[in-house]
């Protein structure tokens, strides 16, 4: 029989539909785990695959959707014991057929960092447990689905890959708007995860097949990888837990992804077998050829996606060569300074962030990952991890949320040889520097040599074209004069004649001279008009970046002149104002708009120094309701208006966290009251284990100054009563995931009205509705974490 693999080039190929939604049809009990049922009901498991691979599917996926040791924990069940299992219940329905056996892996359950508590090495590890066993156990394929975190899936599939043999296949969920809950957008998860290796990437979930269609298109284009599509049956009607597709409608849904080249269907919640056979049945017939996709050479983050398709800005700043107070941070572990060089180069319209650690008495790997994780948590910009340590590359690399740069690699053979397998494996971009063992050469011509050298051996190891930046090196004019126009030359060279990007440090120009201002200008100017795409400068100085506006208008790349005027509008010639970067520094007196600066970006250190200092002038009271409170709400303000993210809105909530600690400490030495708002009691009701979106609803109040009493998961009804009478709680927030579970939800509602408790209740979570949440009795519907904020306000102040 052919390999997984050998399926992907061929025509349709068929995955199955839900697995929670015939196991509900099974008869699934209230709060009982769907893994369990591996172990005592395999005859129910393997006739669920048995019925799909009947339908049609060649590739079911195990039961084992959150059989990892977080989800596990408390439930007396092994994670080992449970994949062992349900690969032995598919491995009986497949045999003696030509389908497949996918190891089925969903979220862990806890948000990584910096949005979370979880460690990017923890996930690593909680995934390599449940492949290594999968393999083990002799699935075929390992599937990570229903994502939304891309650290999350970048942590899964380098656990399969450095541990197992398995092909695989990873699917995100999204929104409407084309990004995932986290923030991650359809583009940034394309340019991971095909840098990553894997097989096949898709959309899974949340959505019905005619919403997700337009997001698939986006994907078609974004990735030559196989692409594939299981979409829900609409949505669930919370009462009779009925989706509102039917099996031909879904069907009818799914022929314009055939007519768009997409070959691999199946089916998320709500689908059963008999929407698997109506697919099948649409389908055929109708597979168009997929159109190719045009090679770009793209950088990102999550929530950022810069395509270089023009002039592209890196910031030099995170650099300790030549800055004594940069090397003192380092040696001083003064993670709140790097992080504002960071934040004031992303201000001034740095597009890219160079992060180089290295300086003598530093581990510049173990430094390498802390400043890493560092700026991703303030921060959305793609970084270039600048190192000749390939030790610190590959860390900076492996936690590193996104598609970075690798600074550099140089013509040396052994060099090469040790950086770009680095590079492949984690799908960076590449610089290489137009020398080798004999210097820099003095001609244009020996260092195009280089290059050519450098893109052929990239290209030997599987670095594409589009991936390999070339560093035509910028040498000081004080001391060799003749030098500049080989560097323009050469960059010329390398961007005409071997199409590639090309980079240079373009201050070194001018070491040495006085008003160096003037010569980089001019210089960059020079290079960008021979082919420099990505000049290393400080965006902090105003000439250099008003040179790149003025310049991206001649070229034509700014349409209209719009970001030129945009940035030059006001000015006069008389007057020009330096650009204004707001940063928050040591030394300097902090003013109301500091704190807010601070919570605002995620500065937890000098969100917690600058109150200290308010707290000399003003009350307590004064800096919580004037000043943390309205930033607050700014920052919730643009996460409504998706100008941030979930990572951002938590980043900053747990700034307000370390000002509301102080604020807390200063209170209890005076001996006064708590300057509590009031108590929450949040639970996820019994029956239903999923708390990620509790969690995050935790956060956000504690950090509105309200004191959340958390009552954890799958909470039985008298314990949420009992606590709420307890604590004289005036405001409850009840959450549910499964549709099954609104039972309970509905249950413990009555249950707080029938104790005789005063108290005001929100609901939430992805099954609910407002009609329903109305029906069952809530007072307040809310559909995230900031509108749970907003409900509080009206109920406790």
């Amino acid at each position: 029989m052919a390999g997984f693999k050998d399926l992907l080039n061929q025509d349709f190929l068929f995955f199955d539909g839900a697995m929670g939604t015939m196991l509900q049809n099974a008869g699934l009990k209230l709060g009982e785990r769907p893994e369990s049922l591996c172990i005592s009901s395999p005859e129910i498991i393997t006739d669920i695959h048995r019925q799909y691979i009947k339908a049609g599917s060649r590739v079911v996926y195990t039961n084992t959707f959150g059989a990892n040791r977080h989800k596990l924990e408390g439930t007396g069940l092994d994670v080992r014991e449970v994949i062992d299992a349900a690969v032995k219940c598919a491995g009986k329905a497949t045999k003696g057929t030509d389908a497949f056996v996918a190891l089925d892996i969903g979220p862990i359950g806890e948000l990584l960092e910096p949005s979370g508590t979880l460690a990017f090495e923890e996930a690593y590890d909680i995934f390599k447990e449940m492949v290594t066993e999968g393999e083990k156990s002799g699935c075929d394929l390992v599937v990570f689905e229903t994502m939304t975190d891309l650290y999350e899936v970048k942590a899964g599939v380098l656990a399969a890959k450095e541990n197992t043999k398995l092909p695989i296949v990873c699917t995100m969920t999204f929104e409407e708007t084309g990004r995932t809950f986290t923030g991650c957008t359809i583009e940034s998860m394309a340019a991971v995860l095909e840098g990553l290796g894997v097989d096949a990437i898709g959309i899974n979930c949340s959505l019905g097949p005619d919403e997700i269609f337009p997001l698939a298109k986006r994907l078609v284009d974004s990735s030559s990888l196989p692409i594939v599509i299981k979409a829900n049956a609409g949505l669930p009607n919370p009462i009779t837990n009925k989706y509102d597709i039917t099996p031909e409608k879904f069907a009818e849904y799914m022929i314009p992804y055939a007519k768009e080249g997409i070959k691999i269907m199946g089916g998320c919640c709500g689908t059963t077998p008999e929407y698997i056979k109506e697919i099948i049945k649409a389908v055929s017939g109708n597979l168009s050829e997929r159109k190719s996709v045009k090679r770009k050479t793209v950088l990102c983050t999550p929530s950022k996606f810069v395509d270089i398709n023009g002039v592209r800005i890196i910031g030099e700043r995170i650099n300790p060569t030549g800055k004594k107070r940069f090397q003192q941070a380092l040696k001083e572990n003064d993670m709140g300074y790097i992080a504002e060089r960071a934040i004031e180069q992303a201000d001034a319209g740095a597009d890219i962030l160079d992060v180089n650690v290295g300086m003598p008495g530093i581990n510049e790997k173990e430094m390498m990952i802390k400043v890493v994780k560092l700026l991703q948590s303030v921060c959305d910009l793609p970084l270039q991890i600048d190192s000749s340590d390939a030790d610190a590359i590959e860390a900076g690399l492996r936690v590193f949320n996104g598609k970075a740069i690798v600074n550099s690699v140089n013509g040396e053979p052994e060099k090469m040889d040790k950086i770009l397998p680095i590079v492949k494996k984690y799908g960076a971009a590449v610089i290489g520097l137009c020398m080798d063992s004999d210097g820099i050469p003095k001609t244009a011509e020996k260092r195009f040599e280089i290059a050519k050298r450098i893109l052929d051996k990239a290209l030997y190891y599987g670095i594409p074209r589009e991936d390999v930046f070339i560093d035509c090196l910028t040498l000081t004019v004080s001391a060799q004069q003749e030098q500049a126009q080989q560097t323009l030359k050469a960059v010329r060279r390398v961007k005409e004649e071997l199409g590639l990007h090309t980079v240079l440090g373009v201050s070194n120009i001018s070491f040495g001279l006085p008003a160096r201002e003037y010569i980089t200008t001019s210089f960059l100017v020079q290079a960008m008009a021979n082919g420099l795409d990505l000049p290393i400068v400080n965006p902090n100085q105003q000439a250099i970046m008003d040179a790149i506006y003025a310049f991206k208008v001649l070229s034509g790349e700014d349409k209209n002149s719009e970001k030129y005027i945009e940035r030059f509008a006001g000015r006069t010639e008389t007057k020009t104002e330096q650009t204004v970067i707001r940063t928050v520094k040591a030394d300097e007196k902090h003013g109301d708009l500091d704190i807010a600066y601070a919570v605002s970006r995620g500065l937890k250190e000098d969100a917690a120094r600058i109150t200290k200092e308010l707290l000399k002038e003003k009350s307590e009271l004064e800096i919580i309701n004037n000043l943390l409170i309205p930033a607050l709400d700014k920052i919730g303000e643009r996460y409504e208006k998706q100008e941030i993210f979930l990572p951002q809105l938590i980043n900053s909530a747990t700034a307000s966290c370390e000002a509301f600690e102080v604020i807390k400490k200063s209170i209890l030495s005076k001996g006064s009251e708590s300057v509590s708002k009031g108590k929450i009691v949040l639970a996820t009701v019994k029956g239903d284990i999923h708390d990620i979106g509790k969690n995050i609803v935790k956060v956000i109040l504690e950090n509105y100054g309200y004191q959340v009493i958390d009552l954890g998961r799958d909470v039985p009804i008298d314990t949420v009563v009992q606590a709420a009478i307890k604590e004289n709680v005036k405001f409850v927030g009840l959450s549910a995931l499964m549709t099954t579970t609104l039972k309970s939800m509905k249950e413990t509602i009555d249950a707080i009205r029938k104790s005789g408790h005063e108290c005001k209740i929100v609901v939430g979570g992805a099954v609910l509705t407002p009609e329903y949440a109305k029906e069952i009795g809530a007072d307040f519907y809310a559909k995230d974490a900031k509108q749970t904020v907003d409900f509080a306000k009206q109920v406790l102040g």
